[in-house]
């Protein structure tokens, strides 16, 4: 009898042996046309309220004016395992029509490069649009603990939050193993979001994490309270040089990587992390989409960069815009998968944390209010809670609504009704909707 694994295997293998298909002849039909009467499913591999959320939700609401054919464009988070599940759909699963776009997490193509368990893709054959960002991450912490400079991470202990295998994990595992670091992990939190809340709350003492999104999540009035440590980037950012704020390169060297390794071979490990990291926030479609909507959709992604309406909208959420074309992105994603099996079996070992990564059990608020406003058919919930508004984001299949004790559908949720929230905080997803009214 063969293993539900197995099983499983070979359900995804059929499954994308007919996704290969979808497309067969779209050379045929216009670009245009296909897209007028086509919705656009664009997943996001991440819980709603971090950065890729953020972008995505962003890029959605002005790409379909530079498609042929200017379609719809529905966002869906599909969140698990560092993005990989995501992935997985988005190559074995999904249509592979140009009906289906993805934002994945940068780490998704070392994680099948590096033989994770999970990855059922080969990245390389992935075709990839393009990314919003050449991203720039940090190592921070709170200002109120012992670590003053970069130079502390190595005499004091750091609890680190993290939400499993991407740059909250990686990077502070790297300088562990490659320089002796102190630095510990604590897990269980769903998403970067819920972090920051710790961060507030005191539970951990630091975070790694793209800058673009720390410094939104972090707010004005918190980002003065943390410390900037080091840039986790191959390229400086002015923002953060002019805050003084040195590259990690900068400290891989004699003084600092350990003495079974030389600076060659750390540099060389680094480097690898860091051209992963420079792909930023990246898109891309299944391997069986036609070459001629790989092409448009390439086209529409840097017009879409380009555009004053969706460049202002991103600054307007503090975020950064410095986009990497496709082909660009492909040609990164080749040459990690070329490196030397040798290196890539060392860096496998080296961004994996050693100690335990302690698992903490995420508290959802509660908050009961009278509902002020419903948007989007129900998809936003405002309730009056302690005199200010506040908003929950309501999904149609992971929230569970009631109202008056029965399941309900989002948008029977009404103004007037009294609502309680159950959800990590103010603006993200609910767990649990209850209404009475």
């Amino acid at each position: 009898m063969k293993s539900l694994k197995t099983l499983g295997a070979i359900g995804l293998t059929a499954a994308f042996g007919l996704a290969m298909l979808a497309d067969a002849g779209a050379s045929a039909d216009t670009v245009s046309d296909f897209y007028k009467k086509t919705r656009i499913m664009l997943i996001v591999s991440s819980t709603p309220g971090g950065g890729y959320d953020t972008y995505t939700r962003t890029l959605a609401r002005h790409l379909p004016n530079h498609i042929p054919g200017k379609p719809r464009v529905i966002v869906q988070n599909k969140p698990g395992a560092g993005g990989v599940v995501a992935a997985n759909y988005i190559y074995g699963v999904a249509r592979q029509d140009g009906s289906v776009i993805g934002g994945v997490q940068r780490t998704v193509p070392l994680s099948q490069i590096m033989g994770y368990k999970g990855p059922i893709y080969d990245p390389t054959k992935f075709q990839w649009l393009g990314s919003v960002t050449n991203e720039a991450g940090v190592l921070a912490v709170l200002k109120t603990s012992k670590v003053k400079t970069i130079e502390d991470v190595f005499k004091y202990k750091v609890i680190m939050g993290t939400t499993g295998p991407t740059d909250s994990e990686i990077y502070p595992a790297l300088m562990n193993n490659t320089m002796g670091a102190k630095f510990e992990l604590i897990g269980g939190y769903p998403g970067s979001a819920q972090i920051h809340l710790a961060l507030k709350r005191g539970e951990v003492t630091g975070y790694s994490q793209s800058w673009s999104s720390f410094k939104i999540l972090a707010g004005p009035a918190f980002l003065p309270k943390l410390r900037v440590l080091a840039q986790i980037s191959l390229k400086p950012l002015p923002e953060m040089t002019k805050m003084g704020v040195p590259m990690i390169m900068d400290i891989v060297d004699r003084k600092h990587v350990l003495p079974q390794y030389t600076v060659e071979e750390a540099k060389v490990w680094w480097k690898l992390m860091l051209t992963s990291k420079a792909m930023g926030r990246p898109y891309v479609v299944g391997p069986g989409v036609s070459a001629v909507k790989v092409k448009a959709l390439r086209k529409a992604f840097m017009d879409t960069m380009k555009d004053p309406a969706f460049v202002s909208d991103a600054k307007r959420q503090g975020r950064d815009v410095s986009p990497i074309s496709g082909e660009e992105v492909q040609q990164m994603i080749a040459d990690l998968a070329a490196a030397p099996k040798a290196i890539i079996n060392r860096v496998k070992d080296l961004i994996k944390y050693k100690g335990v990564i302690k698992k903490i059990v995420f508290k959802m608020a509660k908050h009961t209010g009278k509902v002020t406003a419903t948007k989007r058919g129900g998809r936003r919930i405002f309730i009056s809670y302690k005199g200010k508004d506040v908003k929950a984001k309501v999904s149609g299949s992971r929230t569970k609504v009631t109202v008056n004790g029965k399941k309900a559908k989002r948008k029977a949720i009404k103004v007037g009704m009294t609502c309680t929230f159950t959800y990590p905080g103010p603006g993200s997803e609910a767990k649990k909707v209850d209404c009475k009214g």
